[in-house]
């Protein structure tokens, strides 16, 4: 694959060369004056992307969202705590999968693919609880295998609604820094994000947000952690250091990361987002495809599942771009594998980075034989980008 070509997968995303330059640092002792120097801003950065206020704390795990993940379950959960949890897609499913290796009890409310987060349903489990049993409800708020975004808010107003008094954990990874995201207005106890998304950066760092609340869980928790252990980082971090050896180059990419999305501006970075996205659904019309997302509420600004004509099987898209355009899209998985392929629109992308990628799959389509016309989504994705570019609105104010 010609590394001249953007990719077009849900993360890792595209990285500027400004924040590759960035992790390219020679080594810093991270005990020394310098590290507390590189860490501080890139914690406080993060704050801001997590709509955090004064309250709460944010860590860097090194590892992936994945690790952010467990991270939440091990520092506020005990062996057979219950938790309320939606299987709506692959990663919702893994995260269920995950607290059932800890021995967690998990009820789980079962979604069809293609739609979100189900908020009525989450008050009536919660209403049920009389005894709250349920000690966290976990959301993912953006599906990254259907292209499903859920309402968070609207699970913090059920879970109010049912006066329930579970933590809230949710699973950011393909959704902060490229969707708005405000743990504090929301109520969410914990929330996880990769460095590898919006961010912009190499995999390696979980992004974790703690609450006040989740933080004075960790004392009475006791599922086991070591590694993972926040109150060990927490410490540290108040100092400007690390507990064991970190990954100072992720850090120091980090720290130029929030603040090149700073100088963005945030609701500017989500804007972006959001037309691109809308590029894209519009060239799916054109092809007489639609996305596996369910309804519109549903559609997601970080990554679209294109649900393929009958008869056809996506991965073969997949395939055949990786290996005659050089270009990356991503398959579908689990119950949508080979149903559906996936074009991630974000991090580092334009409207016209983004045309490249729809006039890609246009090709694909018509390589295979799919009943697409090319230059049909194409066109439509340009209609739309003519009249709504950022670029064009500055220049007519």
């Amino acid at each position: 694959m010609s590394h001249q070509n953007p990719v077009f997968i849900p993360g890792p995303t595209n990285m500027p060369e400004a924040l590759r330059k960035a992790c390219d640092i020679p080594t810093v002792d991270h005990r020394s004056a310098a590290f507390g120097r590189m860490i501080r801003p890139a914690l406080a950065g993060v704050r801001k992307v997590l709509g955090m206020g004064a309250s709460g704390d944010v860590a860097l795990i090194p590892g992936t969202g994945t690790g952010g993940w467990e991270t939440a379950l091990t520092n506020t959960l005990s062996p057979g705590d219950k938790v309320l949890a939606a299987r709506f897609g692959m990663f919702s499913q893994r995260w269920i999968e995950m607290c059932r290796r800890f021995g967690l009890d998990v009820q789980v409310i079962e979604t069809p693919w293609g739609e979100g987060m189900p908020t009525a349903a989450v008050e009536a489990a919660l209403r049920a609880d009389t005894g709250h049993k349920i000690r966290a409800v976990l959301a993912t708020h953006n599906e990254t295998a259907t292209g499903v975004f859920s309402d968070i808010a609207g699970v913090r107003r059920a879970m109010d609604a049912a006066g329930h008094p579970a933590m809230l954990f949710v699973d950011g990874v393909s959704s902060i820094a490229s969707m708005p995201f405000e743990m504090d207005a929301w109520g969410v106890d914990v929330a996880v994000a990769g460095s590898q998304k919006g961010f912009m950066l190499p995999t390696g760092l979980a992004i974790v947000g703690i609450s006040d609340k989740a933080r004075g869980m960790m004392e009475h928790a006791t599922l086991p952690r070591s590694y993972f252990d926040l109150r060990d980082m927490l410490a540290s971090n108040a100092n400007g250091s690390f507990p064991y050896t970190p990954p100072v180059g992720l850090i120091a990419g980090l720290a130029a990361s929030v603040a090149m999305l700073e100088d963005e501006g945030l609701e500017a970075v989500y804007a972006r987002h959001a037309r691109i996205a809308e590029g894209v659904r519009r060239a799916i019309a054109g092809w007489g495809l639609r996305p596996c997302a369910a309804r519109p509420e549903f559609y997601s600004n970080t990554v679209t599942a294109i649900v393929v004509p009958a008869g056809c099987n996506g991965t073969d898209l997949v395939r055949l771009a990786a290996e005659k355009y050089g270009v990356a899209f991503g398959v579908g998985l689990g119950e949508v594998a080979g149903k559906v392929f996936r074009i991630g629109h974000l991090g580092m992308l334009s409207d016209v980075l983004m045309l490249s990628g729809i006039a890609t799959a246009e090709m694909c389509m018509a390589d295979l034989g799919w009943p697409v016309r090319l230059g049909s989504g194409v066109a439509a994705a340009q209609e739309f980008y003519r009249g709504n570019t950022g670029l064009a609105a500055r220049a007519a104010a």
